[in-house]
């Protein structure tokens, strides 16, 4: 066998669908039979290659193979999901179906991509709202796209989160939406300070602001941060979850908003 060639080389065309194992593991007999005839079903989909941990032990080494059966997928050079043990042939199916690249998914990925950036034109919009029409599955796509329009269109927002259900996968992300959402909607509240502070921060996200929103938001939960069942204090953390721990905003102004609470 030429790993290499078989399987690096060979995921730029194909995607490889690697089972180190070994002679002596006895789950690895179950499972091998059970991949080896997806493997033949489905190979115009991927290919299977098998790598006996005791012959080939510096790959073992390279890729971390610390218990056995262990399965990884390839695509492009580089492994993109593994499961380790002798799942049942069902399950295997599920998870093939989840992690096969295909050309929809990759489309998927670069709208995302471009969601996340802000560099998204309405054609693109459209695209990646009808796409998730017809892929209800694509939740991914789902959440990236109730994120863009959070604070353009919070009812948008919150409608394209609405399925999502406690338990889910996605149910954190869904959740700081709505709460995101729940503030770029509130209207008609007492006078005072702190909803002063919320509608600056509304008015700074609606425009686009980011920077100044979340100083608002913070200036609001620290004058209150119990104020309409937590609302100034969820919102700024579901904000900061949103940016991710990476984004300069949350860098800058995380630090700050915990200060501000204590």
């Amino acid at each position: 066998m030429d790993f290499n060639k078989d399987v690096i080389e060979r995921s730029y065309e194909q995607p490889v669908v690697v089972d180190f194992w070994a002679p002596w593991c006895g789950p690895c007999k179950v499972l091998g039979p059970v991949i080896e005839q997806l493997a033949e079903e489905q190979k115009d989909q991927w290919d299977l290659v098998k790598v006996n941990t005791e012959e080939e032990y510096d790959l073992s080494v390279q890729y971390q193979i610390r218990s056995i059966p262990n399965v990884k997928m390839f695509h492009k050079g580089e492994v993109i999901a593994e499961f380790m043990g002798a799942l049942p042939r069902m399950q295997i199916i599920k998870w093939l179906g989840e992690h096969l690249p295909s050309a929809d998914k990759e489309a998927i990925a670069i709208l995302i991509e471009n969601l996340k950036s802000g560099n998204t034109s309405e054609e693109e919009l459209l695209q990646i709202e009808n796409t998730i029409q017809q892929n209800p599955e694509a939740s991914e796509a789902r959440i990236a796209l109730a994120q863009y329009y959070v604070f353009r269109q919070p009812k948008k927002a919150t409608d394209l989160v609405a399925a999502v259900k406690l338990g889910d996968k996605e149910s954190s992300e869904a959740q700081d939406i709505k709460e995101l959402a729940r503030l770029m909607t509130l209207n008609g509240q007492e006078d005072g300070p702190v909803t002063a502070k919320i509608k600056a921060a509304q008015n700074s996200f609606q425009q686009g602001e980011l920077e100044t929103g979340i100083q608002e938001l913070i200036d609001a939960a620290s004058m209150d941060k119990s104020y309409l069942d937590d609302l100034p204090r969820k919102a700024a953390i579901a904000f900061f979850r949103i940016l991710g721990n990476q984004h300069p905003l949350t860098k800058n102004y995380r630090w700050k908003f915990d200060m501000a609470l204590y």
